[in-house]
C-alpha cells in the first residue's frame, strides 16, 4: 500500500503564511503525495510551486463554517478553479441541513458541482455537529448532486473523523461517491484503518510523518 497516494497534504490555519504553503508543496513533491489542500488565496502560490508535477491542488470553499451564501460559494469555487485548483472541498450549509432545508442544501452542492465541471468536488459534512440521520441525509444529498466525495470533517470543529461515522457514510454512498477522512488522522494505524474501510483520501497535516516514521507531528489538521 502506497499511503502517500491517499494523502491530501494540508495547511489551512488562519496563521498559515506563504512560506508555509511553499514548505507544504516541497513536502508534497518530496513524498509524492496525491494532493495539497489549501485556502483559496494560496492556490496561485501552490500552482507555481507544483508546476511540472502531477500533484493535485485542492482548495477549500465556504470554510470552515459553511454558512456563506450559495452565490458566494459558487464564485469562490469558480475562482479557485481559474487560479489552478483541480479539486474543491466545500463545506455544506450545516445550519440549513439541521433546519431541514434539504432541497436548499442539495441545490447548493449541485450548483457548485455544475460550476466546476469535470473537476473533483468533495462535500465536507462536519460530522461532529450532525446526528446519524443527518449524516445519512447529507450522503444522500451529495450523491444526488453528483458530488465525487463525501468528507467527514474540516478539522476545525469539535471532533474529526471516526470509524463509526466512516462506516455509516460508506454504507450510504456505496460506490456512488468516494470518502475522504479528515481531522485527527495523525498516525499510521488510524490511516490504515480508514483505508481498509474503503476511504480513498486522507486529509492531514501529518502526511510527512505518516510516510516516514508513522508518528504524528504536533498540531491540528
Amino acid at each position: 500500500m502506497e499511503i502517500n497516494k491517499y494523502i491530501d497534504h494540508t495547511v489551512l490555519k488562519a496563521t498559515s503564511t506563504i512560506n508555509d504553503i511553499n514548505t507544504l508543496c516541497d513536502e508534497a513533491i518530496e513524498n509524492k503525495f496525491y494532493a495539497v489542500c489549501v485556502n483559496g488565496c494560496y492556490v496561485v502560490t501552490a500552482k507555481e510551486k507544483l508546476q511540472n508535477t502531477d500533484i493535485k491542488i485542492a482548495a477549500v470553499i465556504g470554510f470552515p463554517l459553511g454558512a456563506m451564501s450559495k452565490e458566494a460559494k459558487i464564485f469562490e469555487a469558480k475562482k479557485c478553479i481559474e487560479d489552478g485548483a483541480n479539486e474543491i472541498d466545500m463545506v455544506l450549509n450545516i445550519g440549513l441541513l439541521k433546519s431541514g432545508k434539504y432541497q436548499e442544501v442539495g441545490n447548493e452542492i449541485k450548483e457548485i458541482k455544475e460550476a466546476i465541471g469535470n473537476n473533483v468536488l468533495k462535500v465536507i459534512f462536519e460530522n461532529c455537529y450532525l446526528t446519524k440521520d443527518e449524516i445519512k441525509i447529507a450522503c444522500e444529498l451529495s450523491i444526488k448532486a453528483k458530488a465525487d466525495f463525501v468528507k467527514t470533517s474540516t478539522g476545525f470543529g469539535t471532533g474529526g473523523a471516526t470509524v463509526e461515522d466512516v462506516e455509516l457514510m460508506k454504507q450510504i454512498v456505496g460506490n456512488n461517491a468516494q470518502i475522504k477522512a479528515a481531522g485527527g488522522v495523525r498516525d499510521i494505524e488510524t490511516a490504515n484503518k480508514y483505508i481498509n474501510m474503503g476511504v480513498t483520501r486522507l486529509g492531514t497535516s501529518s502526511g510527512v510523518s505518516l510516510v516516514t516514521t508513522g508518528k504524528s507531528k504536533e498540531g491540528e489538521y
